[in-house]
């Protein structure tokens, strides 16, 4: 079992890789694989809403950033957390633009898997943003992991989230609960308690 925890800030050992890596020691405790991939800080784009990943094999037709490489990186993994930092209440834009474009490109590689949102912010701001990125999991049929305390940690600078206590015991309940749940999945696959059918989708628009 193995399980992905995205960096979404722009720096790549700042305050989001630091509670990331948090949770990262209690995932490998449990015996879960992981890998932190760092979306780096280079431009990318957002979805334009072309619809031709429809016929591109689950892929975005943009092929120079990070998104189809997420997109492959999540057919291998078990489940998920994205991390990052606050800016204007809300997730980087960085993430939220690889993300819109993985979800609707390849999302089926995301369904049903275990994610997590965690963010790190200076002061406020958090919880608008961890509401954005909590978006992407109930839309795509995939459980919340959540901790003791909303999946955040404060500090301008990663020695500052050293010092946030509570924080950081939030993102080791985080990793105990994301172990505890994948566990939990794959007994019930060698149990033969499989994941739910889909049904042939529906779509209602208010328009008449």
């Amino acid at each position: 079992m193995k399980v992905l925890l995205v960096n979404g800030g722009p720096h790549e050992r700042g305050c989001t890789y630091t509670a990331l890596c948090e949770i990262e020691k209690e995932l490998k405790a449990n015996g879960i694989e992981s890998e932190i991939f760092w979306l780096g800080n280079k431009s990318v784009r957002g979805c334009i809403g072309c619809g031709k990943c429809r016929d591109n094999d689950g892929h975005c037709v943009f092929n120079d950033d990070v998104a189809n490489i997420l997109i492959d990186k999540a057919a291998e993994c078990d489940g998920f957390v994205f991390g990052s930092p606050v800016h204007y209440a809300a997730p980087s834009g960085t993430i939220c633009a690889v993300l819109d474009r993985a979800f609707y490109a390849g999302g089926k590689n995301f369904k049903y898997k275990p994610g997590a949102a965690v963010l790190s912010c200076r002061r406020a701001g958090s919880t608008a943003a961890f509401d954005v990125l909590n978006k992407y999991f109930t839309i795509s049929n995939m459980p919340i992991i959540s901790s003791g305390y909303w999946n955040m940690v404060h500090g301008s600078k990663a020695e500052d989230v050293l010092q946030d206590q509570e924080g950081l015991q939030i993102m080791r309940t985080l990793g105990k609960n994301m172990s505890w749940m994948l566990r939990c999945i794959d007994c019930g696959r060698r149990n033969n308690i499989l994941k739910p059918e889909d049904e042939a989708k529906i779509k209602t628009n208010f328009i008449r």
